[in-house]
């Protein structure tokens, strides 16, 4: 009888975030209100005040759902067979595509991202640390290989999201579309010239 219960609540969590996510790329964050998410679904605002504490912790599910996306596209990669180089590169290009896609020219949803980064700092830290875990993954596979020279994996994998900021960010990217600058492309290659071992 709790499995049953339990799955409920988690559907109607789900139906929740699905339904606050919608009115969020349609009426902006700051403008959805509980009461809103609440007529869409049919019930009392009270009751989604149970299964959610606040629209802020509403937002912090919705932002977790939409970064969860990107680190399971990353780790899937992350989990082929292959040459580190070609995963790495297949992994930045497809982090800059999927925020591309997502918030460039959708004002909505690049509202919720500055929301995010002031109000559920956490929610990204958490993201950001998983999206540089994954890197550091491939560049120690690509280190027990020979196709990378890295001493100390975690820094290079810092260094090489810290490279790629201007890609990976919704906000950069947003602000750097029109601004001069490298390709992805020829960022990638400069991230894996550093990487790759002396004298190659």
């Amino acid at each position: 009888m709790t499995m049953v219960a339990d799955n409920i609540e988690a559907g109607t969590r789900e139906r929740i975030l699905v339904v606050a996510e919608r009115l969020f790329r349609e009426i902006g964050y700051q403008k959805t209100t509980v009461a809103d998410i609440a007529k869409v679904l049919r019930m009392s605002p009270a009751n989604v005040y149970r299964f959610f504490d606040s629209k802020k912790e509403i937002h912090e599910g919705v932002a977790r759902s939409l970064m969860g996306e990107v680190e399971e596209a990353t780790q899937a990669i992350a989990a082929k067979q292959g040459s580190a180089a070609a995963r790495l590169r297949e992994m930045m290009t497809t982090i800059n595509r999927m925020n591309s896609e997502r918030y460039l020219g959708d004002s909505k949803l690049h509202e919720m991202v500055e929301v995010a980064m002031v109000e559920s700092w956490d929610v990204c830290v958490a993201h950001m640390e998983l999206i540089t875990r994954t890197i550091a993954e491939v560049i120690a596979q690509g280190v027990e290989a020979g196709e990378f020279h890295a001493p100390d994996v975690p820094l290079a994998a810092m260094c090489s999201c810290s490279a790629m900021i201007r890609f990976f960010h919704p906000q950069m990217i947003a602000q750097c579309v029109d601004k001069p600058g490298p390709s992805i492309d020829q960022m990638i290659d400069f991230v894996l010239a550093g990487l790759a071992p002396k004298g190659k």
